[in-house]
């Protein structure tokens, strides 16, 4: 019985350490929440200005600008994963993934090959592990990703998408990434880049039609300085989505895991109570025995 008591309280010992580091690292992604919804807020009003200016451009205009064109060159197909560098976040970045291979095998299906590209640990060690090649891969950041890191991938992507077909060029790319609804519901989302799609918004009867545009100097070199930056704010725009995203799944993940910690505390607590009362009753049974032995004597 004194065995077991002292295991239960070595238990509880190593469970109160956990849950210290459960807490610590949820009031951790609580405070950097704010922070990264700020930011993802922020980048919003420039996203939708060359969002619109893209579709300006390309919407009045008879131009066959290649990141706008179908190919039909090539069979083979981008597919960018945007995973978490760290764990603790419950099922982050096994719900990517399983989003990915979905979309993976069903281009499989159509004939399609498959060129992946990867940010996050999480992603790179599930598809290693899995002798599956990679192209490029990025890690260090997922959770606070800067401007320069979505500029290397924008342009690693743009490049194999503009590349002959003879050189490794793709004809579309997919992101594939979790998209933040809110605090309790994010979901993975599959994104097609490139080529882009661009779509005219209606005009309601209440507004004017649209004007008539000039372009100067001209209407395909805006296009060549306006697309790539088009594209590089997307990809931003998904990173920063994907890192609030893995905040507040890794805040709820550890706050969850802080409540079973105190649960199993609890029950070990229960435990080791037990174990001592009955420790307690066995000593004075034996020594209720031997006072009975010695008085028979």
């Amino acid at each position: 019985m004194a065995g077991n008591q002292r295991v239960y309280k070595a238990r509880i010992k190593s469970t109160q350490s956990l849950k210290k580091i459960f807490r610590a690292m949820e009031l951790i992604a609580a405070s950097r929440i704010g922070k990264s919804r700020g930011r993802t807020a922020a980048t919003q009003p420039y996203a939708d200005a060359i969002t619109a200016a893209v579709g300006a451009v390309a919407s009045h205009s008879d131009l066959d600008h290649p990141l706008i064109s179908e190919r039909h060159d090539t069979n083979r197909v981008a597919v960018l994963v945007v995973t978490s560098d760290r764990g603790m976040a419950g099922a982050y970045s096994a719900s990517v993934i399983r989003e990915a291979e979905s979309l993976i095998e069903r281009l499989g299906e159509e004939g399609k090959e498959v060129d992946l590209y990867v940010a996050g640990r999480r992603g790179v060690s599930f598809y290693q592990f899995r002798g599956r090649e990679l192209v490029k891969t990025w890690v260090g950041s997922s959770d606070a990703p800067t401007t320069e890191d979505a500029q290397d991938i924008a342009d690693t992507l743009l490049k194999r998408f503009l590349d002959p077909a003879d050189q490794g060029g793709v004809s579309t790319l997919y992101v594939v990434y979790t998209q933040f609804v809110n605090m309790v519901t994010q979901r993975p989302r599959v994104v097609r880049l490139l080529p882009l799609e661009v779509v005219e918004e209606e005009v309601s009867s209440e507004t004017e039609a649209y004007p008539l545009y000039e372009f100067e100097p001209s209407a395909d070199e805006v296009l060549d300085d306006l697309l790539p930056r088009y594209v590089r704010s997307r990809i931003f725009s998904f990173l920063l989505e994907a890192a609030t995203s893995e905040l507040a799944a890794r805040q709820r993940a550890m706050h969850t895991a802080t409540e079973n910690a105190e649960d199993l505390i609890r029950m070990y607590t229960r435990l080791a109570n037990s174990a001592r009362q009955a420790e307690i009753t066995q000593e004075i049974s034996e020594i209720v025995s031997g006072a009975d032995a010695l008085a028979g004597a």
